[in-house]
């Protein structure tokens, strides 16, 4: 299990590349504001960047429509249709 630092948001600001290698090597970082903990910087693990189901369903949802692409005019675009108000 991953350890537990507690940090104000100045620090995390003033020193953030330490913290990153603090949370590389498996430590959780909890950064406070007056006190109360607002944010929470956690190693990424290989689970944690897998995909939802639904997140897959959106993706294949994009690639498809991406393929089908967008209607062409058949006529000319003019200057003037561009900038039609």
């Amino acid at each position: 299990m991953a350890t537990e630092t507690r940090i104000t948001a100045r620090q995390a600001n003033q020193h953030l590349s330490r913290y990153l290698d603090q949370t590389e090597q498996g430590q959780e970082i909890i950064i406070t504001r007056r006190g109360h903990p607002v944010a929470k910087l956690v190693p990424i693990t290989a689970g944690s960047q897998s995909a939802t189901p639904e997140q897959l369903r959106a993706r294949s949802r994009l690639r498809a429509f991406l393929k089908q692409g967008l209607p062409v005019p058949a006529r000319t675009v003019t200057r003037d249709d561009m900038h039609e108000r």
